[in-house]
């Protein structure tokens, strides 16, 4: 990719190649004509290590498999559209997503159908960026739709003042009781806060900023999700990979919502 358009990646936050398809195997197309999901996770995930499967009924081998082949291809396919990542790039977690994202959430916090930037309760970045790979490998060629909404700074300026700030000493015990896998830095704990002021926003979801884009089946497409102010409404059958990049691999870390909330903050938050 050239200058200018890594440069996009970094502030716009999604890039989509249409005809980037993951393509599966005959044995692999079989997990998709029987059902692999255990019932109570909406996908089926890998773990970093590539050596623990969760949420399958059955096949664990198998999707383990998948998803090991997906996140190596997954790593080349952004190496070769950001060749300066290669060196950073951390491997997260892995997910083969079945399920229709129409399906009802647990929560308004976990619905993935409201806008929002990602952020997780139990795994804290210290301002690290999310970079994801999504492949469309809908057997039936039906797209997956997601909506896009405001950029991140108007995002982030709706809620900063609303945001709470941890207690003395939270973090510290929320890592120590295993509820997060790392402290929570001043940063994450922030972009929880946006997260799920945004979820809960009746009026904003309703009434911001937003456009539709349909996603081919076939198609793959690079975000950043920290940054991007996104939803998926709509589409069966998607892998996704993780990636966790430091800042100081971006061509532009000015764009990075650690250095954007940390304009806006006025202060350090990592």
């Amino acid at each position: 990719m050239s200058h200018d358009g890594l440069r996009r990646l970094e502030t716009d936050g999604i890039i989509v190649l249409p005809d980037r398809p993951f393509v599966l195997s005959d044995a692999e197309s079989g997990l998709l004509r029987a059902p692999v999901s255990d019932g109570r996770a909406k996908n089926v995930s890998l773990d970093p290590s590539g050596a623990v499967v969760r949420g399958a009924a059955g096949c664990e081998e198998a999707l383990g498999a998948l998803m090991n082949r997906y996140a190596g291809w997954a790593r080349a396919l952004i190496v070769e559209v950001a060749p300066r990542y290669a060196q950073a790039l951390q491997r997260g977690r892995t997910s083969f997503r079945p399920r229709d994202a129409r399906e009802a959430a647990a929560s308004p916090r976990k619905d993935d159908r409201r806008l929002h930037a990602d952020a997780f309760p139990s795994q804290p970045t210290g301002g690290k960026r999310l970079l994801r790979v999504f492949s469309n490998v809908n057997p039936a060629g039906e797209s997956r739709l997601w909506r896009i909404g405001e950029p991140f700074e108007a995002y982030a300026r709706r809620w900063l003042s609303q945001v709470r700030r941890p207690w003395p000493g939270e973090a510290w015990a929320l890592h120590s009781l295993g509820i997060t896998r790392a402290r929570r830095t001043a940063y994450d704990a922030l972009m929880l806060g946006l997260h799920d002021h945004a979820k809960l926003d009746a009026d904003y979801q309703r009434l911001s900023p937003r456009r539709d884009i349909a996603l081919p089946a076939g198609s793959s497409w690079i975000v950043f999700t920290d940054s991007l102010v996104h939803a998926a409404l709509a589409g069966r059958f998607a892998l996704e990979q993780t990636f966790y990049l430091p800042i100081t691999a971006m061509e532009a870390p000015a764009a990075s919502p650690l250095k954007i909330l940390e304009r806006l903050a006025g202060r350090v938050l990592a």
